[in-house]
């Protein structure tokens, strides 16, 4: 199975930082025609390996833009996966090949057609360096100040903030860890930590 790790910063702390960092493993058949990781010959803009498959051609698995749109699609296994449904592949490049599109108008409208592929996951994102409408009508109302301090990771002001934060583990052999610290007192200087393990049942 696919696998995609990532770590997203809006507004890193330093030019050193990072905004995205991303791991990901594709799994697929080893005897499956494959194009490595290059920009488009047909868009330049646009870089991605590309699934060469009969039938398949032109489908990504990972890829970003130029224009900071990013995109990456896994799959999960289904009993009987439909031999007839569209490339999946083809929801990356798409994505990143439509410029009319952002991430929200495109993700609804693959919602509408999922049915028309096999079983996937799609992340797409934007990087642009131009300020998000939809991010910036959230904040109407409020000052610069509050919407800085509301949209940290870790929000700290006065009388609101994050209070509790949660780690959830499961092995392999479905062992859970789940690690709560949570805020005592409305003190952001006292801190409980609590830990459970339990194995899943069958």
């Amino acid at each position: 199975m696919c696998i995609i790790f990532f770590k997203f910063d809006p507004r890193p702390a330093s030019k050193n930082a990072y905004r995205l960092i991303l791991a990901a493993n594709r799994d697929e058949f080893y005897n499956r025609p494959t194009k490595a990781a290059d920009f488009w010959a047909s868009n330049s803009e646009i870089l991605s390996g590309l699934d060469l498959e009969e039938g398949k051609e032109g489908g990504s698995w990972l890829g970003i833009n130029k224009r900071g749109k990013l995109a990456a699609l896994t799959n999960y296994l289904e009993g009987r996966p439909n031999p007839d449904a569209q490339g999946r592949g083809f929801l990356v490049s798409n994505f990143l090949a439509d410029q009319s599109q952002d991430s929200y108008s495109y993700l609804k409208r693959v919602s509408s057609e999922g049915h028309l592929y096999n079983g996937f996951n799609l992340l797409t994102a934007e990087f642009k360096n131009t300020p998000d409408p939809a991010q910036e009508s959230q904040g109407e109302g409020y000052s610069s100040p509050m919407l800085r301090a509301l949209s940290s990771v870790c929000v700290r002001s006065p009388h609101y903030g994050t209070r509790t934060n949660t780690i959830i583990l499961i092995d392999a052999s479905g062992n859970v860890t789940f690690t709560e610290r949570t805020m005592l007192n409305c003190d952001v200087s006292q801190w409980s930590t609590s830990s459970f393990q339990f194995k899943i049942q069958n």
